[in-house]
């Protein structure tokens, strides 16, 4: 009977061996990168906007592709591996403006095409992008939040340049768009540094 009754009862579940995880791979922080290339790209177009240099304008095209786009880009592709939506969505979307910027440069007849009052269009696009990334920002740390502010100005002023054909309006977005290249450049400075040194050497301002 005894038999019996064993023989009836549910086999006991062999105990499951414990999942193998594979370990998660550090990488190093993009926001140097992107930062270094929204900045440096940044820089040398607003020498031209500004007046200060007028060749710079057709010296930024390599950077606009290689460095402001492409590299950008890439940061904004590790920035999702980091689950960063912030980082993700700025230098993602920022890379592709560059991209968008050189095929403009690179094809006189869309950019005649466009007219001024379609590369109106295009900043004004880009000015709204930027107001809300200033907003989310405010998450973030000081840098950034004064980074897309300046920036926002930065669109706005070339906009408002574009449409209404006003000389100094248009200089006057490459000025601030020189303010905004030096905020970029010292978060750029700052993340690298600190990475490297360990430790807060240049603040951030965080506001969380």
């Amino acid at each position: 009977m005894t038999t019996i009754l064993t023989s009836t009862l549910p086999a006991r579940p062999e105990t499951a061996p414990a999942p193998e995880y594979a370990p998660r791979i550090a990488i190093a922080d993009p926001a140097a990168l992107g930062l270094g290339a929204f900045a440096l790209t940044t820089f040398v177009l607003s020498l031209a906007n500004s007046g200060l240099i007028p060749s710079a304008g057709a010296a930024v095209i390599g950077l606009a592709l290689f460095y402001g786009g492409i590299a950008q880009f890439a940061a904004g592709m590790w920035e999702f591996v980091k689950g960063n939506t912030f980082g993700a969505t700025a230098f993602t979307s920022y890379g592709a403006f560059w991209l968008a910027f050189w095929w403009l440069l690179t094809h006189p007849e869309t950019e005649a095409a466009a007219g001024a009052d379609g590369i109106g269009a295009f900043l004004l696009a880009w000015t709204i992008f930027t107001v809300f990334m200033t907003i989310a920002a405010l998450k973030t740390n000081r840098m950034l939040v004064a980074l897309f502010a300046a920036a926002t100005l930065t669109f706005l002023a070339l906009t408002v340049g574009s449409f209404t054909g006003i000389v100094g309006v248009h200089q006057l977005g490459g000025w601030i768009g020189l303010v905004t290249a030096g905020i970029a450049w010292y978060g750029s400075f700052a993340v690298v540094t600190n990475t490297t040194w360990k430790r807060t050497v240049l603040p951030l301002g965080h506001l969380r």
